[in-house]
C-alpha cells in the first residue's frame, strides 16, 4: 500500500494591503491549480470570495485552496489582515502546521505585522518570511533584513538575492551555499540554538552546506529561526524559492502515517460559511486524528460549555480533492468541508477537546442595532440574520435588549462596517448601529444573599417554586461558577437545570445594579423547593433571576473596563510632547528606554483611550510613531460620568459616555 500523501495546512499572514491575497492566487497559479491569475481590485480571486470582501479589497473571514507539488498537499489558510478580525486569525492557528507572514518591501514592518508575528512565536508555529512588491519603487532589501532582524525576529535568516529591487525589472535568485559569505553569515546565525555547530564555527571545522542545510529545516520546524524570501506576487519573482521552502517543511511519509481507522475521530471545526445558492450551512473542519465519512454521525461540543450537538453529514468535500477524486472520506491532517450539520458553530470541537484551547481576548466594544424601517417584522429579520452571522464569529454574540434592540460585540469600527454592508447585501436588511461603546463588566464587593419561596400557595412574586441563592466574590479572570448546598435530588433534574442555566444567562445579560456582566464570582443554591403539581421549570427561571438579581445588589458591586498594554517606538524629538499627552490622558508608563534610533515606552491605557491614541499619534510623531497594544487586565472604572445609565439611552454591557480623552 502507497503511503498516504504528505499535507501541510499553512496559513497566510499579513497587515493590510501588503499583498497577501494576491500572493495565494500566484501561489495557485504556478503550481497549475487556477489556469488564471485573480485580481484583488476586480474580485476576481479564489479565496476573497465574499461580496463585501471583493468590494473593499480586504479579506474578512479564512478561506481555503490547496494546491499540490509531487506527493506533497498544501492547504492554503488565507486569514484576515484587519486588526478587527484579529479572532479569525487566532481561530486558524489553532489548526495550522505552519504559516507564511507577508510584509511589504515597501512598506515594511508594520504594528499589525508586529502583532502577527507575536501571536505566531506564542504558538511556536514555523514561519516563513515573504517581502512582497521588489518591483515596487522605495522597495528596502538590507535595510528591510535589518528591520525585520529589529522589530520581528532576530533570527531572521535572508535567503534571497534582490537585483534592481525598486524597479519593474526586478530579479531574485536564491543564495546558495556555496557562496561563502552566505555560508559564514548562516552558520554563525544558526549557531545561536545549536552548541555543537558552534564549536565547529568557532574552532572548526566549517559546517559543510548538508550540515547547514540539516541545521536550517530543524531550526525553521521548531519556530527559532524565520527564513526570509523576497520576491513579487504580480510578477512571479521568487515565489518558486517560497513554494519550495513551504513544500520542505511537509513531513516525511514515515512522520505522516495511514490514520488508524479505529481511532476515535479528533478535528477543530475553524470556519463556517453558508451556501450563497441554498442558504445551507457548511463548515470547514481540520482532522486531528481518526476518520470522517459521508453519512457519518458526529458529536460536537462547544468550547468552554456543556453543550453539545449531533449531526448526520449529508455531504463531505475533501480539499484539494479533484473532481476524479475517489477519495470519500477525510483523512488525518485533511481539512474538510461539511454539509449537513445545522447546529454547528466556529470553534467546535469533534472528539476530545484539543490540548491547546485558544483563549480569544474578548472584544471591547459594543453597538445596539436597529433596522431602520421600524415594525416586528424587521426586527426579527434582522436578529434572525445577526445570528447567522454570530455562527461564523461566536464573539460578536447577538442579544436582544429592552425595546426590541438588539446588541452586538465588536473589535473596532471596520468590522462594524462589515456587519453593516454584510447585512444590506447578503439579508436585504437597512440597520442602524448607534456609537459604540466600550464594553464594562461588574464583580461582587461582597457576599449576598436572597431567599423567595412558597408558604402554602404560589410565591409572592406570583411562581409556583422556592429559590436562595448567594453569590460571593472569586478571583480575577476565574469566570463564573455554580454550586449546590441542597441535594442534587431536592428538585427533579429539568428544575435544577433552569436554575443552573438561568444563573449564568443572567450573568452575562447583566444583572446587577449598573447593567453590565457580572463576571468572577461563585452563586451557590442554598434553598429550594417545588410543588409536585404547579411547578414548572419556567417557574424557576423566572424566579432565579429575579432572586439572583437581589443577592448581587445585596453584595454590591464596582464596574470595570478592559485596559490594554501598549508598547509604543517614537522618534526621539518627540518622547517629552508624547509621554507628557499620554500620561495627561491617564496612560501609565511603566517602561522607557532606547531601542536602536529609537525610543520605546510600555504601559498600560484604558481600551477606550485606543482609537483616539492611535488617531493622534501620527501628528505627534511626524508619522513615525508604530503602536502595538494587546488585552491586559480590568480596572474600576475612573471617569466622572455616572454608570447609571437610562435603559433607552444606554444598552446594558457598555461604558458610560465619552470621557475626556486627555488629546484636545
Amino acid at each position: 500500500m502507497p503511503p498516504a500523501p504528505r499535507t501541510l495546512n499553512i496559513g497566510i499572514l499579513a497587515h493590510v494591503d501588503a499583498g497577501k491575497t494576491s500572493l495565494t492566487e500566484r501561489l495557485l497559479f504556478d503550481t497549475g491549480t487556477i489556469r488564471r491569475l485573480g485580481s484583488v481590485d476586480d474580485g476576481s480571486t479564489q479565496t476573497d470570495t465574499g461580496a463585501i470582501e471583493r468590494q473593499r479589497g480586504i479579506t474578512v473571514h479564512s478561506a481555503v485552496a490547496a494546491f499540490r507539488v509531487g506527493d506533497t498537499q498544501v492547504n492554503l489558510i488565507d486569514t484576515p489582515g484587519h486588526s478587527d478580525f484579529v479572532a479569525e486569525v487566532e481561530r486558524a492557528l489553532g489548526v495550522l502546521d505552519a504559516a507564511v507572514l507577508v510584509l511589504s518591501a515597501v512598506e515594511g514592518v508594520q504594528a499589525q505585522t508586529r502583532v502577527l508575528m507575536r501571536t505566531l512565536r506564542e504558538a511556536r508555529l514555523p514561519t516563513l518570511v515573504f517581502a512582497n512588491k521588489i518591483d515596487r519603487a522605495g522597495a528596502r532589501t538590507d535595510a528591510l533584513i535589518a528591520e525585520i532582524r529589529r522589530k520581528l525576529t532576530p533570527h531572521a535568516a535572508s535567503m534571497t538575492h534582490v537585483r534592481d529591487a525598486g524597479t519593474r525589472a526586478a530579479t531574485t535568485e536564491p543564495r546558495t551555499f556555496t557562496d561563502p559569505r552566505f555560508r559564514s553569515a548562516l552558520g554563525e546565525l544558526l549557531a545561536e540554538h545549536d552548541d555543537t555547530l558552534l564549536a565547529r564555527v568557532v574552532d572548526g571545522p566549517e559546517p559543510t552546506p548538508a550540515d547547514l542545510s540539516g541545521a536550517l529545516a530543524d531550526q525553521t520546524a521548531k519556530a527559532l529561526v524565520h527564513p526570509v524570501y523576497f520576491g513579487s506576487a504580480i510578477s512571479g519573482q521568487g515565489v518558486d524559492a517560497l513554494i519550495a521552502a513551504i513544500v520542505a517543511m511537509a513531513p516525511e511519509p514515515a512522520q505522516n502515517p495511514a490514520p488508524d481507522p479505529a481511532a476515535p475521530p479528533r478535528g477543530t471545526v475553524f470556519a463556517v460559511e453558508r451556501d450563497p445558492s441554498s442558504g445551507h450551512k457548511m463548515a470547514y473542519l481540520r482532522l486531528f486524528e481518526g476518520e470522517v465519512t459521508n453519512r457519518q454521525w458526529l458529536t460536537f461540543a462547544s468550547p468552554g460549555t456543556r453543550t453539545t450537538h449531533t449531526g448526520r453529514l449529508t455531504a463531505l468535500d475533501v480539499v484539494g480533492a479533484g473532481t476524479d477524486d475517489s477519495r470519500t472520506s477525510l483523512a488525518p491532517g485533511n481539512i474538510g468541508k461539511l454539509r449537513g450539520l445545522p447546529d454547528i458553530r466556529v470553534g467546535d470541537h469533534l472528539g476530545r477537546p484539543p490540548a491547546r484551547t485558544p483563549r480569544f481576548a474578548a472584544p471591547t466594544l459594543q453597538s445596539v442595532v436597529r433596522p431602520r424601517e421600524p415594525g416586528t417584522t424587521q426586527a426579527a429579520r434582522l436578529h434572525r440574520a445577526l445570528t447567522d452571522l454570530a455562527e461564523q464569529d461566536p464573539l460578536i454574540r447577538a442579544r436582544t435588549e429592552p425595546g426590541g434592540a438588539i446588541s452586538v460585540l465588536l473589535y473596532g469600527e471596520v468590522q462594524k462596517e462589515v456587519i453593516a454592508a454584510t447585512l444590506a447585501d447578503a439579508y436585504g436588511i437597512a440597520a442602524v448601529f448607534e456609537p459604540s461603546r466600550t464594553v464594562c463588566t461588574e464583580r461582587l464587593t461582597g457576599t449576598g444573599e436572597a431567599v423567595v419561596g412558597m408558604d402554602r400557595g404560589p410565591a409572592p412574586t406570583g411562581h409556583w417554586a422556592t429559590v436562595g441563592l448567594r453569590v460571593t466574590p472569586a478571583p480575577y479572570g476565574s469566570g463564573t461558577a455554580f454550586r449546590y448546598e441542597t441535594e442534587l435530588g431536592a428538585l427533579p433534574r429539568a428544575f435544577h437545570q433552569a436554575i443552573e442555566e438561568t444563573v449564568h444567562e443572567a450573568l452575562r445579560a447583566g444583572c446587577g445594579p449598573h447593567g453590565w456582566a457580572v463576571t468572577d464570582c461563585a452563586v451557590t443554591l442554598v434553598r429550594s423547593g417545588f410543588n409536585s403539581i404547579f411547578s414548572t421549570a419556567g417557574d424557576f427561571r423566572a424566579l432565579t433571576r429575579i432572586v439572583l438579581g437581589r443577592a448581587v445588589r445585596e453584595a454590591g458591586t464596582t464596574v470595570h473596563e478592559p485596559y490594554r498594554a501598549f508598547e509604543l517606538e517614537v522618534p526621539p524629538d518627540t518622547l517629552a510632547t508624547v509621554a507628557a499627552r499620554l500620561t495627561a490622558m491617564g496612560a501609565l508608563i511603566e517602561e522607557s528606554g532606547a531601542a536602536g534610533e529609537t525610543w520605546l515606552l510600555r504601559g498600560t491605557v484604558a481600551a477606550r483611550l485606543v482609537a483616539a491614541i492611535e488617531q493622534r499619534l501620527p501628528g505627534l510623531t511626524h508619522g513615525e510613531g508604530v503602536w502595538w497594544s494587546r488585552p491586559a487586565d480590568e480596572r474600576p472604572v475612573t471617569v466622572r460620568e455616572p454608570v447609571d445609565a437610562p435603559a433607552s439611552d444606554t444598552a446594558p454591557g457598555t461604558a458610560p459616555g465619552k470621557p475626556n480623552d486627555g488629546l484636545a
